[in-house]
This record gives structure tokens, C-alpha cells and sequence, in this order.
């Protein structure tokens, strides 16, 4: 799994690692997903080459908070609405550091 940064996110760019800090995170809302119902909220995460919007799912929400330094491992990227998310893969993980 390879340590990126920011500026070198991309299309397609799937498990790689990712060290920033979370600078701003909104509030979680409910969605329906193919999986059911389920709790998100954005974030944005921060390093020295720039920002990148990151989407947290269910129990992740709660593991962050703006300010926090945060690694993140088993990334992927996604596009929505012609913003490019950083989202955290089922066997990834974000944790404080």
C-alpha cells in the first residue's frame, strides 16, 4: 500500500495510505444505500500539498474530529458530482495520530 499526498490523488487511484489533518468535518446526515440506511458526513483532510475532500461512513464520524492529525490506509478514490472524495475501503481504517 503506497503513501500519497494530496497532490498526487487521481481517477482510479485505489488502496494507498494518506497521513493529514482533518480540517473541517460536517454535520452527519442519513442516506439510503444499496447496504440500507446508513450515516455520512464530509470532511475536509489537509496535508502540505493541498486539500481533498474525505467522506466518513458510520463509525468513522465519531473516530474524528476538526483538528484532529489523522492516518488513513485501504483509501480509494471516488467522484461525486465532479468533486473528487477520498473514501476509506470496508478492510481500511482511519485513525488519530
Amino acid at each position: 500500500m503506497s503513501m500519497v499526498k494530496v497532490k498526487d490523488l487521481r481517477y482510479g487511484l485505489k488502496n494507498f495510505s494518506i497521513v493529514g489533518k482533518i480540517v473541517e468535518k460536517g454535520e452527519s446526515r442519513s442516506v439510503m444505500t444499496r447496504f440500507g440506511k446508513k450515516r455520512v458526513a464530509d470532511a475536509i483532510l489537509e496535508d502540505e500539498t493541498g486539500k481533498v475532500k474525505l467522506t466518513l461512513w458510520e463509525d468513522q464520524i465519531d473516530k474524528v474530529n476538526a483538528g484532529s492529525q489523522v492516518k488513513i490506509s485501504g483509501a480509494y478514490i471516488k467522484f461525486y458530482q465532479n468533486q473528487m472524495y477520498i473514501n476509506v475501503s470496508r478492510s481500511g481504517e482511519i485513525e488519530e495520530i
